[in-house]
């Protein structure tokens, strides 16, 4: 049965039934201070009367040229089910939300899916975008072709564009020197894949190509950090085992754990990977850090909650949302925000068990 959709009450039906011109009519909705009380009571008798709630706001909003809302595309390969799930995104989002509200202003997710992205940029209903960790400059363009302001996250703000980033550099150092200092030698490294796929990447000992294949800036950041650490302690980046694992995925950790039985620690470049390798260390009754010392980066509050608490590094991640946002609303020539990092120790960490 073909089902007939009743058809919509229009402004122009309004006016016709008020006995007024259209202006005026639309007037009453979006100027009532201009309209005589008599007519103005006219026109809302006549609204009531044909079930008429007001202007369509998309034509209002188009006509203004302005969406009142801010798209922001999250980070890595990640749908919207995804970015809502992660934790490190929940925060970042909370940061970004809270100036929304200051500023009477929407939100609007973007999927950071890479067949969706673009599109998404190019036709979301925003004032402006703040791309987060986007690596390729093709996402970048749609939103310079919309001749939209934006602010980048995790990555070198150019002339044009601003942007909010912390020093992952300095931060991995801080991690690596941590467990140098504890006395560690025999170390493995657990980075994020940024991509869709089937499964984890392994980087084994002595392969001379050491670059992440689905690493962002921020992650390449990491592990020159952690390298000129090693290298000052006599260890060299290329006999440290190397997995890009898929976040919450309990396979890639089971293969790492089973490819580095060496290692005394882990560095992470992402607390869930640690919270993960937390929870299979001790399905397997491996003691942490009797036996493997783990840390984390970016301090999601579960970390401090884990059994045992994560030694981590801690980046504001409210706040770096926030920054971005104000960045946004502020508008105005470009500005590059970098925002300090500090270790936490907790009970994740220490020295090394003789062997």
């Amino acid at each position: 049965m073909k089902v007939t959709m009743p058809a919509l009450t229009k402004l122009v039906d309004v006016a016709k039934a008020a006995g007024v011109s259209r202006g005026t009519a639309s007037n009453v909705f979006a100027h009532p201070e201009l309209v005589r009380p008599e007519l103005r009571e006219r026109v809302e008798a006549a609204a009531r009367e044909l079930d008429y709630s007001g202007p369509d706001p998309k034509g209002r909003l188009l006509r203004a040229g302005k969406f009142n809302a801010i798209g922001v595309v999250p980070a890595g390969a990640y749908g919207l089910s995804s970015a809502f799930g992660d934790l490190y995104m929940r925060d970042f989002m909370l940061g970004v939300a809270r100036v929304c509200d200051e500023q009477g202003s929407s939100l609007t997710l973007v999927s950071g899916l890479e067949d969706d992205r673009a599109s998404g940029i190019r036709n979301a209903l925003v004032d402006g975008f703040i791309l987060h960790n986007i690596d390729d400059a093709a996402f970048i363009e749609p939103a310079r072709r919309r001749k939209l302001p934006f602010v980048v996250v995790d990555i070198e703000g150019g002339a044009d564009a601003s942007s909010v980033r912390i020093d992952d550099r300095a931060g991995a150092r801080l991690a690596a020197e941590h467990l140098v200092a504890l006395g560690h030698r025999r170390f493995a490294i657990m980075s994020v894949m940024r991509e869709k796929r089937a499964s984890p990447i392994f980087h084994g000992p002595g392969e001379a190509d050491r670059r992440l294949l689905t690493g962002f800036p921020p992650d390449r950041a990491r592990l020159s950090g952690y390298a000129e650490v090693f290298a000052e302690a006599g260890v060299s980046i290329d006999d440290v085992p190397i997995i890009e694992a898929r976040v919450r995925n309990v396979e890639d950790v089971e293969m790492f754990l089973d490819r580095v039985p060496e290692a005394t620690a882990v560095l992470t470049t992402a607390d869930s990977l640690a919270l993960s390798l937390l929870d299979e260390a001790r399905r397997r009754s491996i003691s942490v850090p009797r036996d493997l010392s783990v840390v984390g980066f970016d301090d999601i509050p579960k970390a401090a909650l884990a059994d045992p608490p994560l030694t981590t590094i801690v980046q504001p991640i409210v706040e770096k949302g926030r920054v971005a946002a104000g960045l946004l609303f502020e508008g105005g020539p470009a500005r590059h925000v970098v925002l300090p990092v500090h270790l936490v120790v907790r009970g994740s960490t220490a020295p090394p068990r003789a062997r």
